[in-house]
């Protein structure tokens, strides 16, 4: 997969915060090379975060993030700077940008705080250093710059490139299969599936299969009984949509792995354990509890939405009680879960994996069970056990 194509969820997301006029706008355009961000001498131009995929060297794909200043006023000033908050649960290192001319604010402090408290790296850049009379002096997480002269621009992304720890790939499947293992992919084609392409966990599945030396069948739902058949069962694994797991599962023998797309990316994106603990929740539901069924990404509900209509309805089927379901989507994720009583989120394709798990760890520190829809599909529909059995040797 090239740099352009990398997913943003799979992206380092850079984030630049700081009060206003301390110039994050022209020091994101220095680092970027290109005019990304608005820059004005008007106090608060920045009024929402801005984000751009793009390379930057030495990481490599990369999001960044101009963030509004932290220190903005008013009603609206006050629904800013919750945006910005909400940027520090994706941003895997922070950049906090301050005028060199007056020196680190109590809101700079603050946000300092906020970034240790949050474990994210970040580095102090004081900016405008051309005109900076006296030279301040650095920590090691620190750097003068001057974003108008593009003074010290490169050294500051080389310090970037150090700070943040690369990780090696991590697999979806890859490492659970063999090279020329036959791999079925279930993928219903119905009213909530999306014209004219394959949604990112079938796409990214796919292209980890490939990159295993694994061969990729794949089918729709009504025709996986006839493939399997046809392939003489010699099939390592089969892969499905969630929502068809009942369907599935009458038509792959018990001697082939079986899971799904949102149980593989609960893996991926490292809260696997703590969704198939939270999905016992399910059964100590009562009525009038309260459930909420968070989503990643603020896609176009269609009639027979999975989030909004589907799981609903099943959890309804399931518990036989009168349980209150509501939704979040996209960038809303409620700090305050005490009226919850167990959190659904989808598989995160979307979000990077420190967003999901902050929104988990939310949970965790609250108490609150929280769970995914594959392993609660999976769960409701009695082939929980059998839909992490791939997953045995960890």
């Amino acid at each position: 997969m090239s740099l352009n194509n990398t997913p943003s969820a799979n992206r380092i997301h850079i984030g630049f915060f700081g009060q206003r006029n301390a110039g994050k706008s022209s020091v994101v355009n220095a680092v970027t090379n290109q005019d990304l961000a608005l820059v004005s001498d008007v106090k608060g131009t920045t009024t929402d975060p801005v984000y751009k995929a793009m390379e930057l060297l030495p990481l490599g794909p990369v999001v960044i993030i101009d963030t509004p200043g932290f220190d903005d006023e008013g009603t609206l000033g006050e629904m800013r700077v919750k945006k910005t908050k909400q940027v520090l649960n994706k941003t895997d290192i922070a950049i906090l940008v301050v005028d060199g001319t007056i020196g680190k604010s109590a809101c700079d402090n603050e946000l300092i705080f906020l970034f240790e408290k949050k474990e994210i790296p970040y580095l102090v850049v004081y900016n405008k250093s051309d005109l900076v009379k006296d030279e301040i002096s650095l920590s090691d997480n620190e750097i003068s710059v001057s974003a108008l002269k593009k003074t010290n621009i490169w050294e500051l992304k080389e310090k970037i490139g150090q700070t943040v720890k690369l990780e090696e790939k991590k697999p979806i499947v890859a490492d659970l299969v063999n090279p020329l293992d036959t791999v079925v992919l279930v993928v219903p084609i119905d009213e909530s599936a999306p014209k004219g392409r394959l949604i990112l966990p079938q796409q990214q599945t796919i292209r980890d299969l490939l990159e295993a030396g694994a061969i990729s069948v794949v089918v729709k739902e009504t025709e996986l009984k006839e493939t399997l058949e046809k392939l003489n069962n010699k099939v390592a694994m089969v892969i499905t949509d969630s929502q068809a797991f009942e369907e599935v599962v009458k038509d792959v023998p018990k001697g082939i792995l079986l899971t799904s797309f949102s149980i593989l990316m609960a893996r991926y994106k490292g809260y696997l354990e703590t969704a198939v603990q939270g999905v016992e929740a399910i059964d100590t539901l009562s009525d009038g509890d309260i459930v909420l069924i968070s989503e990643g990404c603020t896609h176009h509900r269609q009639c027979n939405d999975i989030g909004s209509v589907k799981i609903p309805r099943w959890i309804k089927n399931y518990t036989k009680k009168n349980i209150e379901i509501q939704t979040t989507s996209g960038m809303e994720f409620p700090e305050d879960l005490s009226k919850y009583k167990m959190i659904i989120h989808c598989g995160g394709c979307m979000l990077n994996e420190r967003e999901v798990k902050y929104r988990m760890k939310c949970a965790v520190d609250q108490g609150i069970p929280f769970t995914n829809y594959g392993i609660m599909i999976a769960h409701m529909k009695g082939i929980l056990k059998r839909s992490i059995e791939v997953f045995n040797e960890e």
